[in-house]
Parts: structure tokens; sequence; C-alpha cells
């Protein structure tokens, strides 16, 4: 397969996706992994950098390889995250619900998922391709900024919220006010990003000149 994953042993894994763009990934995103991991107790974390996707216009994104090769440079020190490419190298857009099942199909359904993303998110998830088998095959890591309730996500997703409540799980994460947008717009004003994202990721910024104007 064109992507690595954690070997399975005798007992199933407890494996958290990370999803996203990650352009770049950031500090944010890292606090999160690492908070989910240990609260929930999973073995590991894969980061999935987004290849074409949906929701996005895919040509306002940085290429696929500098984003992967940015997550890669975060995770390096971290024993328990690794990146994959599986959404990277695909040539059709990349919906959740396909990546959940080549998760199963590859551990023959010795896993236990947990999809890990911002809790805004979450409140798309009727919109998602097949979002019914989603809940029934993987359980959602919702993070958020502290002071965040479910109650938004009860008034938007209606009589659905009851069902996909049953398999979300709410993180409160203060590094969530760090995105990857204001990371680009400092560097393109010429601004230091020093401590927003891990040095080796700052460093591949300017050495490729990414994001400058």
């Amino acid at each position: 397969m064109s992507f690595l994953l954690p070997k399975v042993g005798d007992q199933p894994l407890t494996l958290g996706i990370m999803g996203g763009t990650f352009d770049p990934i950031h500090i944010g995103h890292l606090v999160t992994a690492e908070e989910a991991r240990q609260q929930f107790k999973l073995d590991h974390v894969v980061f999935m950098p987004a290849g074409v996707t949906p929701h996005k216009e895919m040509e306002k994104v940085t290429a696929g390889e500098h984003r992967y090769l940015m997550a890669m440079l975060a995770v390096i020190d971290n024993p328990y995250f690794t990146v994959s490419r599986m959404e990277l190298d695909r040539t059709e857009p990349s919906y959740t619900i396909d990546t959940v099942r080549r998760f199963l199909k590859f551990y023959e359904n010795k896993v236990d998922l947990y999809f890990i993303t911002g809790a805004d998110a979450i409140l798309d998830i009727i919109t998602w391709k097949d979002y019914e088998e989603l809940l029934e095959t993987c359980s959602f890591i919702a993070a958020s900024r502290p002071g965040y309730s479910f109650s938004k996500m009860k008034v938007i997703l209606g009589p659905a919220f009851n069902e996909i409540i049953k398999k979300v799980y709410l993180l409160e994460i203060p590094a969530m006010a760090i995105s990857s947008t204001f990371i680009r717009r400092r560097v393109a004003e010429g601004k230091t990003v020093k401590y927003l994202t891990p040095e080796h990721v700052e460093q591949y910024i300017y050495k490729n000149r990414l994001y400058t104007r």
C-alpha cells in the first residue's frame, strides 16, 4: 500500500485519524492530537493530509507534497504519531467514509477508529457522504475552544442530533485559537510565526517560500 499505518498486534488497535488540509500544520493540531491520544487512550494518531476534497477549492491549497512533508517534520519526534499519504495519492475526491472503509479493510475490522476534527465540522456531518454508516463504524472527537457546548449543534442538526451525539465526544483545546489561515496571513505580511508551528515546519515554509505574496 502507498501509505504507512501502525501494525496490529494481538489486541485490536485504537486509532485516531486526524484529517485536514494542514496548510500548514501547526501547534493547535499537535496539541489536539496529543490530548485526544491521552484522554481516549489511543494507540496511535494518524495525520491524514487531504487530497482532492469536495468541500474546498483545491487550487487555493498548497501542493500536497509540501503539506505532507511539513506534517512529517512536525510529528517526527512523537512515536505515537504518523502521517499517511492515503488521501493525497488518490486522484478522485476524498470522502471520510472512504478513508474509514480503507482502514477497516486494512485492519480486517480489528480496529477501533476515532476521527478527530473540529467541533464546527460536526455541524455539517449530515451532509457528509454516507454519514449514517460513518457513525456506525467510527466515533468522533470534536475539538473545540473552551466554553463550546453542544447546544449550537443541537439547534443546527435538529432531529439527527440525538443519534449523532452518541458517537461524538467533545474535547476542549485552548490552542484551537491558532489556525492555518492565521499563520499563512502572518507569513504573507512578513510577520513571525515562531511558536505557532514547530520550528522544522517554520524553516520549511521560509526555505520553500510558501505563503508569500
